[in-house]
């Protein structure tokens, strides 16, 4: 009689070679205009730990972050007032909500410690970004930019374990 054989093709797949998904993507919130800019190299950095906004009577004009000790680039104007907030040691961003038209207008952004660090102007369409994936936190952010912000994005993912002490 024949041998019979297996096709690998038809063999399932090895679960200890499968990694769950983590990492997704909230946006793009905002307007069309702008140049685009993305802080996907800064994660290497580590966690986000701080946080500059400058903000007019209307707009989100600027954005600067910090990942673990090292500042992102600035993007965005130099007009309104700059604000400034530090994460709590091993606190993250767990969920980013604001408000848009042309331009972003306000940006709230809340932690898994539950504050609300709250920025800009309540006018516009809102939006609410939160990770799909459970236990992930909001790890970069990209968008486009020009005298303001005119759009933002969010990227989320799991905490970068070798930086449990930032």
């Amino acid at each position: 009689m024949g041998s019979s054989s297996v096709s690998p093709y038809s063999q399932p797949p090895d679960l200890r070679t499968l990694q769950p998904r983590a990492s997704s993507y909230s946006g793009e919130y905002g307007g069309g205009g702008g140049e685009r800019f993305s802080q996907s190299g800064n994660q290497l950095d580590g966690p986000i730990t701080a946080i500059r906004i400058r903000v007019s009577s209307y707009y989100i004009v600027g954005l600067q972050v910090r990942y673990g000790t090292v500042w992102s680039d600035y993007v965005g104007g130099t007009s309104g007032d700059l604000d400034e907030i530090f994460l709590y040691p091993g606190e993250s961003i767990v969920q980013v909500s604001g408000k848009y038209k042309t331009y972003l207008r306000k940006l709230v952004f809340v932690t898994d410690k539950f504050r609300f660090l709250s920025f800009g102007t309540d006018k516009g369409t809102s939006f609410n970004a939160v990770p799909l994936y459970p236990n992930t936190v909001l790890r970069f952010i990209s968008g486009r930019s020009g005298s303001l912000i005119d759009a933002i994005g969010f990227h989320w993912d799991l905490y970068p374990s070798d930086y449990e002490s930032c």
